[in-house]
């Protein structure tokens, strides 16, 4: 799934910045090569930035491609990995060029600084700063593991036809605004269509992949007999319309 930048810039929550000068980038992937779409955006938007107290692999001037900070310094890759950020404990996480997809993002992998295993964290750089975002917020990897895929790739999406699907920067407030835990136990409030009626999906049990369109003056806790269901696959359904 693409990315939505805009979502991003919302999850970021921080001032527009002048970000980084166009060359810089250019020259860059003059030494890399593509660099995955949603990184360059962050880099030409905001240009530096931190997750976890450590800081993102930013691009300096054409003179200093091997300061230690920039993307471009030799340490940084190693063969089919790209390395862009080092936690405190010294775990990489690394882009996997080897597995670029058709629209250039590629999946983001922590390389353990003690054994060099490899773990999947997320498919784009935007789903990688969502994953960060909503285990600091304390909310896990999501409410379920269809949103918890949903946030690997983009946090969160808003559609043409104003389908709106939450990303961790927005769900527990939209979920207390609409008091979804008192009136529809067990389920979440994931989204809405921007005309009062919500998505909602269980966030326990055997069914957590149904998507309900519910009017949201309307919770219960009978949402998936008085609501319309919408899909049993959200991310197979967002990919086909």
């Amino acid at each position: 799934m693409t990315p939505d930048l805009e979502q991003v810039r919302a999850l970021l929550g921080a001032p527009h910045r002048a970000g980084t000068p166009p060359h810089w980038i250019e020259h860059a992937e003059a030494v890399l090569g593509p660099l995955p779409p949603s990184y360059r955006w962050w880099l030409a938007e905001y240009g530096s930035g931190a997750v976890g107290g450590a800081s993102i692999a930013t691009v300096s001037p054409p003179e200093y491609v091997e300061d230690s900070d920039a993307i471009t310094a030799a340490w940084r890759r190693d063969d089919d990995r790209l390395c862009f950020h080092v936690e405190d404990d010294g775990a990489e996480h690394r882009f996997a060029l080897d597995r670029r997809r058709a629209d250039g993002e590629c999946p983001i992998v922590r390389r353990d600084p003690f054994d060099g295993e490899e773990d999947p964290v997320a498919e784009t750089f935007a789903g990688f700063l969502a994953v960060h975002d909503a285990r600091a917020r304390g909310l896990r990897d999501g409410p379920n593991p269809t949103i918890a895929q949903l946030w690997r790739a983009t946090p969160g999406l808003l559609r043409p036809d104003g389908l709106l699907l939450y990303g961790p920067h927005e769900i527990a407030e939209r979920n207390e605004t609409f008091e979804v835990a008192r009136y529809a136990p067990g389920w979440t409030l994931v989204g809405d269509d921007s005309g009062g009626r919500g998505l909602l999906m269980r966030h326990h049990g055997r069914d957590r992949r149904s998507v309900y369109v519910l009017d949201l003056g309307a919770l219960g806790e009978d949402v998936a007999d008085v609501g319309d269901l919408l899909t049993n696959d959200l991310i197979g359904w967002l990919a086909a319309v």
